[in-house]
């Protein structure tokens, strides 16, 4: 996968983040992970545009790692929701498996960086 077509589909992701914490109930742990969730399922994006322009390797591999770490804390907000039915499944689903192939990306990418220090 290319590098922009990589950010492009982050950039999709955090779009798709967005459109849950929009349906999620406005109650008390609504607005809770719904701050939770419009924090680490958009920051993966930026950080990886910041990756793009790393300074070395060690760099890039860094923040890569942080895209990572939100990536997943991001998967859990998303199952949280979804076993208490706080918004449609469907679209649910489609973000978990979005968010695991992503991590799978990440997961990957960082191997491979760091195979090459």
């Amino acid at each position: 996968m290319k590098a922009q077509e990589l950010e492009d589909r982050l950039i999709d992701f955090a779009v798709m983040v967005i459109d849950i914490v929009e349906a999620l109930p406005n109650s008390k742990a609504g607005n809770h992970i719904a701050g939770q969730l419009v924090r680490s399922g958009t920051s993966p994006a930026p950080n990886y545009g910041e990756a793009r322009s790393a300074e070395s390797r060690k760099d890039f591999i860094h923040k890569m790692k942080i895209s990572l770490k939100e990536l997943r804390e991001t998967l859990i907000w998303l199952k949280v929701i979804l076993r208490k039915k706080m918004a449609e499944r469907s679209i649910l689903v489609s973000a978990i498996s979005e968010c695991e192939e992503l991590i799978s990306i990440f997961v990957a990418s960082t191997k491979t960086a760091d195979s090459r220090i």
